[in-house]
């Protein structure tokens, strides 16, 4: 894994999805990500991310059932995969060192 890129937004993505578990959907990765970091995001950024981690192998997707709340239509649920959190562990890793590594002097400032 050691290398590969994985910048801020794609981490919320990830991080989102692996909260939500079972129920990430494009609206619930949105709310958690706004819950979680503040941040307010378009569809499309959030869809173009979507797309790109599935493309590194870092999540995967399925199309859940029809449900009566959305007109018939199906949700498409996205889990992470094993890659997905080895990075995310990796880029954990990398912050915690250079969190560790600040002297205690000017971590207050």
């Amino acid at each position: 894994m050691r290398g590969t890129y994985l910048g801020e937004f794609q981490e919320l993505v990830l991080l989102a999805i692996m909260l939500l578990d079972k129920d990430a959907y494009g609206a619930s990765i949105l709310e958690k990500i706004n819950e979680h970091a503040g941040r307010w995001i378009t569809r499309g950024a959030l869809h173009s991310a979507l797309t790109r981690l599935e493309e590194k192998g870092y999540i995967q997707s399925a199309m859940g059932g029809a449900t009566a709340e959305r007109g018939g239509r199906r949700k498409r649920l996205y889990t992470i995969t094993p890659d997905g959190r080895s990075v995310l562990e990796e880029a954990k890793g990398i912050r915690d060192a250079f969190w560790a590594a600040i002297p205690q002097t000017t971590q207050g400032n």
